[in-house]
């Protein structure tokens, strides 16, 4: 829930967003979100509520008590190169985030702004990684978060060897005073391949005046600023949140399906399970099928050391999603304490690897409408059109696979997916051209990923045109299928759920199978990728033997990592080497 808006002045304060800008202060890389600046002469419309927004959400959903993660932590995780900055290194582990939490997802919840209701709550431009969102923490629980924008630039940190003092993470700072985050919990205590995340660039003892000195709220005036209405998100009052873990914050422990495992479940304002497991909608998943497919990568969660949490050696807290292949929720649970963006990434990771596993996955992708990308200018704007068909295309160029994904024959997971994603194949590599599913590198941005932002992007923009007032009506459920008219007018031209909550690209999710055929997919996410692939995959695994091989993982001749484009191996899973708090065991999905 958004419980308060300030905006200091009257009107609402101009906003580029750009990963980058030329002399003239334009964006420098063309299309996705890239060069969208609001308002403008002619165009009186806000972006500036929407940003601080996106921050908060960020500060809030990416923390939980075992780590503090801030947007400048989402920054470092999302480029191009992890660390951002290092040639000839990986993408970030979390590639393709950003695009999560979105306000078209059919699973976030929506509010009228009218007061608080379960959650968790869309977010109006998904998860940000411009630095100036914060959690916030109460005697060491993350309460919520507070993002701040007032640089006029809704970007990213490209360069993290130095130290910035960003006017947005000031503030942030010194709002979060009396909430800060355990110093034993933060992002610069947690390390991932050898490297240490970020977490802030600045302190209190950076603040130009002492945060415990700072007059009371109400002693504000009309002429410092006011607090404002965002249409879908609050009435522009205070308001007061809900203790999460309880029923009125839409998540709350599990009481009938998954017991002793230490479980929670997504309940609705009327504390109804919203996802018990259930039979698939196709008729090839059975409702017990689904409650053991989510128990048993429930206690692999369980038995799982953590990457990202402290102290060391704690266990995994993850969510994970069943779905059918349609895309329809067949179950979702989730571990204590995981944290809460992990709810709508599961879910995406689920339908993705599910949908390009499918035979019809590339009639699905070309029925879509092209991604109608929107720059601004004085009294006009402007649009430039990506076609979805185009990637079917170059993804069987790539390969030399003519009836790719097609014909059903080859299992994706979500580490294959992201493979063909990455702005460089093999991922990394400078010298080596793009992902058939990626923009090549001088197009590509973490605005503007290739595939991923296409599908979505019509339904993002329909839904931050509304929150900006231009008269454009709120985005519907559904990812996937906008339409966007050169008059801004929307339309959804499909009711499939396949990808209705957007597509994701970093690992986390395997297709499942009966024999042969394709039943549905698994979705896990809220650690590291690692476990989140091993969660998933002996999830799988261990499901097919309690059901004696009824259900399970791909049969190993049709995953994608017998392909080898360019001569590079795609990858299936990954595991870690050691990954069990209760077992020494290594090696644990060979030969699986």
């Amino acid at each position: 829930n958004v419980l308060g808006v300030y905006r200091m002045g009257a009107d609402p304060q101009p906003v580029l967003i750009a990963t980058a800008i030329n002399a003239e202060g334009r964006a420098t890389v063309p299309g996705g979100l890239e060069g969208i600046a609001l308002p403008q002469p002619g165009l009186p419309f806000a972006l500036d509520h929407q940003a601080a927004i996106a921050k908060a959400v960020t500060g809030a959903y990416l923390s939980s008590e075992g780590n503090a993660f801030t947007t400048r932590t989402a920054s470092q995780i999302v480029q191009e190169h992890f660390n951002p900055g290092e040639r000839d290194q990986p993408g970030g582990p979390l590639f393709g985030v950003q695009f999560s939490q979105l306000a078209c997802s059919d699973f976030m919840q929506r509010s009228d702004g009218l007061g608080v209701t379960v959650g968790p709550q869309r977010s109006p431009l998904g998860l940000s990684a411009d630095p100036g969102g914060l959690p916030l923490y109460k005697n060491g629980t993350v309460v919520g978060g507070v993002g701040a924008i007032a640089d006029g630039r809704y970007s990213l940190d490209k360069f993290i060897a130095d130290s910035d003092r960003d006017v947005d993470e000031l503030v942030a700072t010194a709002a979060s005073f009396g909430f800060a985050a355990p110093l034993d919990r933060r992002a610069d205590r947690i390390t991932v391949d050898g490297k240490t995340f970020r977490f802030s660039d600045v302190e209190f003892s950076n603040l130009a005046r002492d945060p415990a000195t700072a007059p009371g709220f109400n002693t504000l005036t009309a002429g410092d600023g006011a607090l404002v209405a965002v249409p879908g998100y609050t009435d522009g009052v205070v308001r007061q949140g809900v203790s999460f873990g309880t029923a009125a914050s839409g998540i709350r422990p599990d009481t009938v399906d998954f017991p002793g495992l230490d479980a929670f479940i997504f309940v609705d304002a009327a504390n109804q399970p919203r996802f018990a497991p259930r039979s698939g909608t196709d008729g090839r998943l059975s409702e017990n099928e689904v409650r053991v497919l989510l128990r048993e990568a429930l206690a692999i969660a369980n038995r799982a050391r953590a990457q990202i949490r402290r102290p060391l050696g704690t266990q995994a807290r993850v969510t994970i999603s069943v779905v059918d292949t349609r895309g329809e929720i067949l179950g979702m649970v989730r571990t204590r304490d995981a944290p809460v963006f992990g709810a709508d990434v599961s879910l995406q990771k689920a339908r993705s690897a599910t949908l390009f596993s499918a035979p019809t996955a590339a009639g699905f992708l070309v029925g879509l409408p092209a991604a109608r990308y929107l720059t601004t200018a004085p009294d006009a704007v402007s649009f430039t059109d990506s076609p979805i068909a185009a990637y079917v295309t170059n993804l069987r160029t790539f390969t030399g696979i003519p009836a790719l994904l097609g014909d059903g024959a080859i299992a994706f997971a979500e580490r294959s997916i992201g493979n063909l994603a990455r702005p460089f194949y093999p991922d990394g590599l400078e010298s080596e051209p793009h992902g058939p599913l990626s923009k090549p590198f001088a197009e590509w941005s973490a605005f503007s990923t290739g595939l991923q932002l296409d599908i979505a992007n019509n339904a993002i923009l329909q839904h931050v045109l509304f929150v900006a007032g231009v008269g454009t009506p709120d985005v519907g459920p559904n990812c996937a299928g906008v339409e966007l008219a050169p008059s801004l007018a929307a339309t959804q031209t499909t009711n499939s759920r396949q990808l209705a909550n957007g597509l994701q690209i970093f690992p986390g999710g395997v297709p499942l199978y009966r024999g042969a055929e394709l039943v549905g997919g698994i979705g896990v996410s809220g650690d590291g990728i690692d476990q989140d692939d091993m969660i998933a995959f002996l999830g799988a695994h261990n499901a097919g033997i309690a059901l004696d091989g009824s259900v399970g993982n791909a049969p190993e001749a049709r995953r994608a990592d017998t392909l080898a484009p360019r001569d590079v191996r795609l990858r299936y899973v990954q595991c870690p080497q050691a990954p069990f708090r209760d077992s020494s065991e290594e090696d644990v999905c060979v030969n699986k």
